[in-house]
């Protein structure tokens, strides 16, 4: 497959999520942060029933970084880690894959914070 065509389909999975998340928006009344964690808890769900793992392999990034790719993520950490170590796995294999991007957003958001001088309103 092209990289064309590959970078083509992965604006139009990632595009897809969030047009959906637009429609959420103007039509529900939910709040951002509901619908955050609707994509978060829905990309678990959609890999626990074997869904989402096809949609990874044919979008590439256009699934793997919106929010349901975080979900994605976690799921995946929690399978192999409960394959290892048993229920101990389940317990931190979620947070052992999805570590380096917890970390860098926590790092990321503490500098831009010190960089803008950020403050109460």
């Amino acid at each position: 497959m092209s990289l064309l065509l590959q970078c083509g389909i992965a604006f139009l999975v990632g595009g897809g999520f969030c047009a959906i998340g637009q429609l959420l928006i103007d039509c529900t009344g939910w709040t951002p942060a509901r619908i955050l964690v609707s994509y978060v808890v829905g990309g678990v769900f959609l890999t626990a029933v074997g869904v989402y793992g096809p949609l990874v392999r044919f979008a590439g990034a256009g699934a793997t970084v919106p929010l349901t790719g975080f979900g994605y993520s976690l799921a995946m950490g929690v399978r192999q880690a409960t394959a290892q170590y048993g229920l101990w796995g389940a317990l931190c294999g979620g947070l052992s894959a999805t570590s380096a991007g917890i970390a860098t957003a926590m790092l990321l958001g503490l500098l831009l914070a010190v960089i803008c001088q950020s403050g109460d309103k």
